[in-house]
């Protein structure tokens, strides 16, 4: 058993600033499933949204996530968001995080669903990776932290005071390890590889969905998965991200008859929020039978496009695309809306259990993820945590607590079968567009699956099994629940917003989905 003051689970960015942040109040064990630089923010191109311009402001800010949200922002929240993001940034800044400028001024761009440049960019396209970097370099060099790497964690240790720890298979030394803490902090991202066509490391299952969901905690708005629009198209049915950025530069959607489909359908065009193109790219996809449309960049300054995203351009190249051309893109599942709910300081509902990041849901997103509001969230809500934690020490005796689990290598292939066939059902079933009896129909062969697969008990690649399973139930029953279409959901037999359903949807374990009001009041101090 090993002992720490804080456990931390996942190294995207939210993971690696609440260490950071933790690093100065006692002991922090780091685990991550794979390395520390396999996550979801490594890989964010985009940029990190904040108010820095001069002609910006947290209000504008404010109206544009609730916007994006279609009408399911709890106020609070984006008020917490939008009006400490900016320092968040400074913080970085101070501590020498550099972002790219412009004549000596922080260089802003603009994407899909803001009002305003405000987007930072650090080494044009490759943002996510140098603020990872920036983090990782700064943790690493923490006396405070210990990182450990190749450690998944497989169940979380609670008694009637709280949570106390986690289980984890340490893949290194092929056993278990138990870790213990005064509190415990869950940041292990989203569930988008759930699907077949992805933007997110093959890791990104939703591991931390279930351990919670398991444990008890309140699991909020599954059904809002966003796909990003724009992932380059190949024939082997790998996605490789294309920025959102690149239409922010003026990029044109085209579908294969050469027509600008998004001009019409909202005021922002090919700049609307990301569930309005994922579905007009969809729709124009199933319209003229075809597997992409195009992202044209021909009419562009090639010299910018190349120094703005070098990133990009070296993969299309790789690829044999030529970026200044045109792209063949069509969406990928890309972001978890929903997750576990949080309070302000990302408190679960049990006690010193923590969620911080995509799998938190503090009601920031709604219905629908502004773009590149996620990273700024891992910043504010990691800072609010941390400062919440140090007054929220366990006091309580950690009990002793001995190793359980097993691997059988031989379950892998059977795991990997599984994966495969959940994809399969998640992306005919539960994608971009939804129907009532392909809901249902995905549901029943899950539940298929679950009776007919072998489990063992206690046993690493069955519980990961199975824990797929319950994470794709989450998103079907929930989906199933909400009998309209709503941002990140849409269902073709409910084709419009509902007010009967501007709620949260709740699903906890042992108990029946049940709903809670979306919160439209700002408090006076958050």
């Amino acid at each position: 058993m090993r002992n720490y003051d804080y456990i931390i689970v996942g190294s995207g960015l939210a993971g690696l600033y609440t260490a950071y942040r933790a690093s100065a109040y006692g002991k922090v064990a780091l685990l991550t499933k794979s390395n520390i630089r396999e996550s979801n923010s490594y890989f964010a191109q985009g940029g990190i949204a904040a108010v820095t311009g001069e002609n910006d402001a947290p209000l504008f800010h404010f109206q544009d996530t609730i916007t994006a949200g279609r009408g399911l922002c709890d106020y609070p929240a984006v008020n917490v968001l939008v009006n400490e993001g900016p320092a968040r940034i400074q913080e970085l800044i101070n501590d020498g995080m550099h972002f790219d400028t412009e004549n000596g001024e922080l260089a802003l761009g603009l994407e899909g669903g803001h009002h305003q440049k405000r987007i930072l960019h650090a080494g044009g396209d490759a943002t996510g990776r140098m603020i990872t970097n920036f983090v990782i370099d700064k943790v690493e060099h923490c006396p405070t932290v210990e990182i450990f790497d190749n450690h998944a964690v497989i169940a979380l240790l609670q008694d009637e005071h709280g949570c106390y720890g986690v289980r984890c298979w340490d893949f290194n030394e092929n056993r278990e390890e138990v870790f213990t803490g005064h509190n415990v902090f869950l940041t292990s991202g989203g569930t988008s590889a759930i699907y077949k066509r992805t933007t997110n490391p093959h890791t990104t299952i939703g591991d931390g969905l279930a351990l919670t969901y398991n444990a008890g905690c309140e699991i909020v708005d599954m059904e809002f998965i966003q796909f990003h629009p724009s992932a380059i198209y190949t024939p082997t049915g790998e996605a490789y991200l294309v920025s959102e950025a690149v239409r922010g530069e003026g990029a044109y959607l085209l579908n294969q008859q050469g027509e600008r489909f998004m001009v019409g359908k909202h005021e922002l065009a090919e700049l609307a929020p990301r569930d309005i193109v994922a579905q007009s790219i969809f729709q124009q996809m199933k319209e003229h039978h075809e597997d992409y449309v195009y992202l044209s960049l021909k009419h562009l300054d090639p010299k910018k496009i190349k120094k703005r995203f070098p990133n990009i351009f070296e993969k299309c190249a790789e690829l044999g695309i030529d970026m200044t051309d045109r792209i063949p893109v069509a969406p990928a599942a890309h972001y978890t809306v929903g997750g576990v709910k949080t309070d302000l300081t990302g408190r679960t509902n049990i006690p010193h259990l923590y969620v911080c990041g995509e799998l938190a849901s503090s009601g920031i997103m709604g219905a629908n993820r502004l773009a590149s509001n996620s990273l700024i969230e891992c910043l504010v809500f990691g800072k609010r945590a941390v400062e919440d934690s140090v007054h929220n020490r366990r006091e309580a005796t950690i009990p002793e607590t001995t190793p359980l689990f097993s691997l059988n290598h031989q379950k892998l292939e059977a795991y990997l079968c599984l994966k495969n066939k959940v994809a399969d059902i998640m992306t005919q079933e539960a994608g971009i567009i939804r129907t009532e009896n392909g809901l249902q129909e995905g549901l029943e062969n899950l539940h298929h699956l679950e009776e007919t697969e072998i489990f063992e008990e206690n046993e690493y690649y069955s519980l990961v099994s199975k824990n797929l399973l319950t994470v794709a139930e989450l998103i079907i029953r929930s989906a199933l629940f909400r009998k309209e279409s709503r941002g990140g959901h849409f269902r073709s037999d409910y084709p419009t917003p509902n007010d009967k359903y501007v709620c949260h949807i709740i699903q906890q374990k042992g108990k029946e989905i049940r709903t809670t009001p979306v919160i439209r009041k700002l408090k006076d101090k958050s």
